[in-house]
């Protein structure tokens, strides 16, 4: 049996410092999957640090930003009046990412820095993995990588990012507000993230002594159209094949304003710049859509096992893209 020291902290700057007293420490909060990586063996923490009971909970509308309490749980965000006027993207990704259960459990914190999926990473029999060890390679290159990444890889690393909820935040420019023991900074979540073929062992910018504390969702223009479509095995309980989170802004049938995040296919949540670049000043057409999606997974980096999704996630865009503008042929 593994034993650790369990410690619950009253506020953020008592937790903060805890983690910056013991560099080997972790979090414990509802949707970071720490208690599940502790149980397969691939992390083992001297010591837990709760930080459910922290006062980071709340949701409020600031002026034409929504700011969300880290600790808040999915299920509160979806339920929020703004996120459901506002925010349909927002609310879709949430209520496609997990089951009521689990919504009522998971934070928004916690839903972002969950850790990756990869059967190879959660697996300690399996030697190969430079995300648990630097340097002794990549199993899944090699192995069944039907679930994993195809934007943002190489040879070193192919995990896949698995959230939804953060692929609609990374289409809207939305923040994360960070707590040090010493400072507080701000990072775009579309900064906050790292890729595999840069740093396999690393996820995101995050030091160990910090905490995200608040994440800040600037609101799009009420004449804005958006929404979130998730293509996966099965209608429950899945993680996503492809994804793809899109926000509109037509006026006389052309696209003034473009915001697009895609899923299932990134070591992040992928913010699709070629594709908004292609759509900014178009007119809203399925050819217009077609040649965004071109360009969007022009760049993928493929293993056998993970070249179909290349095409699905093409036609999960264009497939969005219609649904959201309203243009079907």
């Amino acid at each position: 049996m593994r034993t650790f020291d369990y410690v619950r902290a009253t506020d953020t700057q008592e937790a903060v410092q805890l983690l910056a007293d013991d560099p080997a420490a972790s979090c414990l909060a509802g949707g970071t999957t720490q208690l599940d990586l502790m149980k397969d063996g691939i992390l083992e923490p001297p010591r837990l640090i709760d930080i459910t009971r922290l006062p980071l909970h709340g949701i409020e509308r600031r002026g034409e930003s929504l700011h969300v309490g880290a600790l808040a749980t999915m299920e509160e965000l979806a339920a929020d009046s703004t996120v459901a006027e506002r925010l349909p993207l927002v609310r879709e990704s949430l209520l496609l990412g997990a089951s009521v259960q689990l919504r009522n459990m998971a934070t928004i914190g916690g839903n972002l820095l969950q850790r990756t999926r990869c059967r190879y990473f959660r697996d300690p029999g399996v030697v190969e993995c430079n995300k648990r060890s630097p340097g002794s390679g990549c199993a899944a290159v090699l192995g069944a990588a039907r679930m994993h990444a195809v934007l943002g890889v190489d040879k070193r690393c192919i995990a896949l990012h698995a959230s939804d909820l953060a692929v609609a935040l990374v289409s809207l420019d939305a923040v994360v507000h960070i707590q040090g023991p010493t400072h507080r900074r701000t990072v775009p979540l579309t900064e906050f993230y790292i890729t595999a073929d840069e740093s396999p062992e690393r996820e995101n910018v995050l030091d160990h002594a910090e905490l995200i504390t608040e994440v800040e969702i600037p609101l799009p223009p009420p004449s804005a159209r958006s929404g979130y479509l998730k293509v996966r095995d099965r209608l429950s309980y899945e993680f996503a094949l492809t994804s793809a989170a899109v926000l509109l802004v037509i006026d006389d049938d052309t696209i003034r304003q473009a915001r697009v995040g895609l899923g299932g296919v990134g070591s992040k949540p992928w913010r699709a710049y070629e594709a908004e670049h292609v759509l900014t000043g178009a007119p809203a057409t399925t050819a217009m859509f077609l040649e965004a999606a071109e360009a969007t997974m022009h760049d993928a980096w493929t293993v056998p096992g993970t070249e179909f999704k290349v095409p699905l996630a093409r036609r999960t865009l264009v497939r969005e893209l219609q649904t959201v503008s309203g243009v079907t042929a």
